[in-house]
């Protein structure tokens, strides 16, 4: 017969316990990455909610800056506008 071939109980308990933590850290990782799915798809929506405002906000004020801290806003100038505005006020002006 042959002798049966076995690690130590010391080590076996190390072992075992070593592949315990890595069993329950593989299971916090798929909790943290299903919250982190959660998590992107709440900001998606914040974002789309945004852009929805946003789009509501321009077509009643038309392009501005908003301070968030008191509401006041700026009206935008793009520069095609200012440009066009400049080439009126040569004409007009001379």
């Amino acid at each position: 017969m042959s002798k049966e071939l076995k690690v130590t109980p010391e080590q076996l308990e190390k072992i075992q316990a070593q592949q315990s933590v890595r069993t329950r850290l593989l299971l916090d990782i798929g909790s943290v990455e299903a919250q982190k799915f959660d998590l992107m798809n709440a900001l998606a929506n914040v974002a789309a909610k945004t852009k929805e405002t946003a789009e509501e906000l321009e077509k009643e004020y038309g392009k501005i800056n908003i301070n968030l801290e008191d509401g006041t806003y700026e009206e935008v100038v793009l520069e095609e506008d200012k440009e066009e505005e400049e080439k009126i006020n040569r004409i007009s002006y001379g």
